[in-house]
This record gives structure tokens, C-alpha cells and sequence, in this order.
């Protein structure tokens, strides 16, 4: 994006906030947590609650089980702001990022001067509540109709609920056991793999105060099952696993450099954003993916970013990508080609196992994160990535802790928002030959393996979900082996497709 100096635009101010052991009738509300942080970003810049007070733009990141009529008014009217545009986001782990990348281009276009973006999650407090049989009172109302980003889509169908391809934990194995096999990696090497790229994750969660798990770990520590680090689908032990459970906040204040002049905030606390972008696969729904150990849309979303940045992956000396599970961050360096032991490393935060994967928010935490980490750095440039469902959406975006010289770049192409197909052939009864493309197994909270769920093609190339056998012997020898690429036979039991391996 071309702009004039007036209007490039700037983080200022940053906050992150982590809540750890508060009993939930005492624990802050979205609201409180929200102001908090508000407050502590524009602290963080210098100048404290004038920019608040000035704020022209506001938006608040979705915030799972809070439901106000209109949040940003909400805010607004505790942080003695009365912004023109206010803003809330729909649901996906890549939203702050695109909430981020909107904000500046408004600041760019001279549509704004002062924006505040902040989310929070308030799991930890809304199961212990619920647990307790203690009733939340949090402040809904608020007058008004914010405006909207991002659509909130389902991410995937309910015919593939009903083979137990539903959540987040299920759904990423079947994508790294594709990507494992298109390596060529043995199933243990692979796990001694898995579990040494997220060891390095660990290792910056436990520098990091805001945390939920500052605990570094070893690579066996991590890959190993055990009690208290259980399977949860294979590949993928409990600490492969983004913590979901957390009460955590965070918040960003950016500003036009005009603005930030005026206002008096220093220039060791600008970090200029230079440029973002946002993009979708071609395929929404997971079980539908062409190709399980790849992903265009992630490829070419952070290519146009570093095209608009006029950056290349060699001038980015840090890098926080999007680590929901291990496949996530392997993804990434698959798609970009880069290293996985790559010595600027991966993270800034520590990766959603370890600093925490709050809800939509994670995001917002990577570019607090990442905006410390380039004041410490003068003339460095960082890029965050972010990713919404099962590899579905993508976000991201390059930020310096210098101003970007040189005239005009090509600004990304705006990207329309994907249509949700009404069905998927993949769940529609199957019949004959069969060879699977990829799999994986659910286990109990025992250990135990208890459900294998198989994506394949018949001998005409039609694609199929099924699960496998249930029995525990058969698991147990299915999990065993490496089932990408296994023939076996796909019959329909009542409408239910049932995959046997020969």
C-alpha cells in the first residue's frame, strides 16, 4: 500500500493479560478484561487514556460465550471513547490478524486515525461456572448494530460430524498423517519429529510471562504417551494439543504517524505494519480437500503479503505461524519452504499448547508478542500467520520496527467471502475396492484407542469417509501400522460407510 508519512500505519501500543486461578464469581468478565487491557495498551504506548478518549475505530475480536447486542459500544462507553466506526469479528483463529491487516488499511486510506482491536477468552472461568452451577453476570446490551468481518461459516458438515470428523482434535491428525506418509517418514521417527519441533515451542512458552503452560518440555516428554499426557487421536498426545482452557487477554492501539506525533507517543514504541493479507482454500470442507498434505491458499496468502510488504521470507527475522497443532506449523514451513529447526525459529509466544489457544484471540497475543520482540530489534521484520478451522482460512501479516522505504507497491487483491456448499459427496454411501488416503484413531480419556475414522477413494476416484472397525484388538493393530495408501474394501451398513483393510 502507497501512503504518505502522515498516514502509515502503526502499532503504538500493545497488552497481554493471563488470569490464571480465579474463582469464577470473582473472575473478570469479558468486559472488565477487555477495558483492561485496552488501558494497559495505551499505557504501553506512552500517552494513556488520551488515545482512548480519541479512539475513532474500535474492535473487538469474537468473544466465545459472550453475546452482547453491541460489545465495541460497550467498551466505548468505559473507555470514555465514542469511536465512529465500531467493529466486531466473526469467529476463526486467523481473525485478529485480518482484523489487524483491515485497521491499517483504513488508517492508510485516511478512513481512520486511532484504532484499538481486543479479545479475550473466558473458557476457564465459563466451564469452572458450569461446574459450580454458578451463573455468570456478565454486561450484555449495548445500543446500536456493530459492523461486521470475516462471516461465520460452519467449518464443517454435519455429514462429517456423523463419522466424528467434527473438532479441532480430530480433524488435524487426519491432515498430519497425510503429510507424514507424503514425507516418507516411519510413524516413530515421525513422532520423535513432531515431538522435537514442539520441544522448541515449549522452550519460548517458558520465557514467556504470559503463558498458561511456562513449562519447557522434552521432545520424549511431549511425544511420549502416559498418564497424564494421554492420546487424543493419533498422532497426537494431549501436549501436541492447543489448550483451549484459558482465561486470557489482549490488546493493540494503532494509530496514523500523524496521530502518534500528535498525541506525543515516542517513536522507540512505533512498529509499522507493512502489509497483510487474507485468503481461503478452494475446498471448504475438510474431508474435500484435493491434496491432505498441502495448502495453496496458505502458500499464496503469505506470498502476497510478503509481495506487499516488499519483503522476502530471508528478511524476516521472526516469525510466530499459526501452531494449533504440530501439522499447522509444518504446513506452513511445507507450503514456504522452509526449514523446520530454522534458527530464527517459529514462534514468538511459545505456539496455542503451551503460551495458550484462546479461543479467536491467539492472534492478537502473536502481534503483542511480536511487536515487543521487534522494539528490541531495530530494522527487524516479523510475520504472523494465523488459521481458521481445519486449514481452511488464512491470515497474515508483516510488521518492522522501521518504516518501509521506497514508493508504491501492488496492494493485495481483496478476497470475497467463500460460499458454504449446501452437501459433500464424501459422506454419501460407499461400495467396493478401496485405498486410504488418510486416517486416524479418537482414543477414550483411558488411553484406550476407541474409534478409527478413514478417508479414501474407491476404484472409480470417488472420495469416501468411513469409519473403520471398533473393537479394541483391531484398533490397536490399525494404529500400529501406516495406513496411508492400504487397500481394503468400503461397504454402507444402513447409510454408514464402513472401511476394512484387507
Amino acid at each position: 500500500m502507497s501512503v504518505n508519512d502522515d498516514r502509515r500505519p502503526v502499532l503504538v501500543g500493545v497488552a497481554q493479560l493471563v488470569q490464571r486461578d480465579a474463582e469464577p464469581a470473582q473472575a473478570l468478565s469479558p468486559l472488565a478484561m477487555l477495558e483492561r487491557t485496552a488501558r494497559d495498551a495505551a499505557l504501553d504506548a506512552g500517552v494513556g487514556d488520551a488515545a482512548l478518549r480519541a479512539l475513532d475505530t474500535l474492535a473487538i475480536v469474537d468473544v466465545a460465550g459472550w453475546h452482547p447486542r453491541n460489545g465495541p459500544r460497550l467498551l466505548a462507553e468505559r473507555l470514555g471513547a465514542a469511536p465512529r466506526c465500531e467493529v466486531v469479528s466473526a469467529i476463526g483463529g486467523e481473525i485478529p490478524v485480518r482484523v489487524v491487516n483491515e485497521l491499517a488499511r483504513a488508517i492508510g486510506a485516511g478512513r481512520s486515525r486511532i484504532a484499538l482491536v481486543a479479545g479475550s477468552n473466558h473458557v476457564r472461568t465459563l466451564r469452572r461456572a458450569q461446574n459450580a452451577r454458578v451463573k455468570l453476570e456478565w454486561t450484555t446490551g449495548g445500543e446500536g448494530a456493530p459492523e461486521r468481518i470475516g462471516a461465520n461459516q460452519r467449518g464443517s458438515s454435519s455429514g462429517e460430524a456423523a463419522y466424528g470428523l467434527s473438532m479441532p482434535i480430530h480433524i488435524y491428525p487426519v491432515f498430519e498423517n497425510a503429510l507424514r506418509a507424503r514425507r516418507g517418514l516411519p510413524l516413530a521417527a515421525h513422532r520423535r519429529r513432531i515431538g522435537a519441533l514442539m520441544s522448541r515451542f515449549t522452550e519460548v512458552a517458558a520465557k514467556n510471562p504470559f503463558a498458561w503452560f511456562p513449562i519447557a518440555r522434552s521432545a520424549d516428554e511431549i511425544a511420549t504417551p502416559t498418564a497424564s499426557n494421554r492420546m487424543i487421536a493419533y498422532p497426537y498426545t494431549k501436549y501436541m494439543n492447543a489448550v483451549i482452557e484459558t482465561d486470557q487477554g489482549a490488546a493493540a492501539l494503532l494509530m496514523s504517524a500523524a496521530a502518534a506525533r500528535e498525541l506525543g507517543v515516542p517513536e522507540d514504541r512505533w512498529v509499522h505494519w507493512w502489509g497483510g493479507a487474507h485468503g481461503y482454500e478452494t475446498v471448504w470442507y475438510p474431508s474435500e480437500r484435493p491434496d491432505f498434505a498441502r495448502c495453496p491458499a496458505l502458500r499464496d496468502t503469505v506470498r502476497a503479503t510478503l509481495a506487499e510488504a516488499a519483503t522476502s521470507l530471508d528478511e524476516i527475522a521472526a516469525f510466530d505461524f499459526y501452531s494449533c497443532f504440530p501439522v499447522a506449523v509444518e504446513m506452513a514451513c511445507e507450503m514456504l519452504g522452509l526449514d523446520e529447526d530454522d534458527p530464527r525459529g517459529l514462534t514468538v509466544t511459545g505456539g496455542l499448547p503451551y503460551a495458550g489457544g484462546p479461543g479467536n484471540d491467539y492472534t492478537l497475543h502473536s502481534i503483542a508478542a511480536m511487536v515487543e520482540r521487534l522494539r528490541a530489534a531495530p530494522g527487524a521484520r516479523g510475520l504472523v500467520t494465523g488459521n481458521g478451522w481445519y486449514l481452511t482460512k488464512h491470515a497474515a501479516l508483516v510488521l518492522a520496527s522501521a518504516p518501509r522505504e521506497g514508493g508504491a507497491v501492488g496492494q493485495a487483491a481483496p478476497v470475497p467471502e467463500p460460499s458454504l456448499p449446501d452437501d459433500t459427496a464424501s459422506t454419501e454411501p460407499a461400495e467396493g475396492p478401496a485405498t486410504l488416503e488418510t486416517y486416524t484413531v479418537v482414543f477414550d480419556r483411558e488411553g484406550a484407542p476407541a474409534r478409527g475414522i478413514a478417508i479414501g477413494r474407491t476404484e472409480a476416484g470417488r472420495r469416501f469417509v468411513a469409519n473403520t472397525p471398533d473393537d479394541q484388538a483391531f484398533l490397536e493393530a490399525f494404529v500400529a501400522v501406516e495406513n496411508v495408501g492400504r487397500k481394503g474394501r468400503v461397504r454402507a451398513v444402513d447409510g454408514h460407510n464402513r472401511f476394512e483393510p484387507s
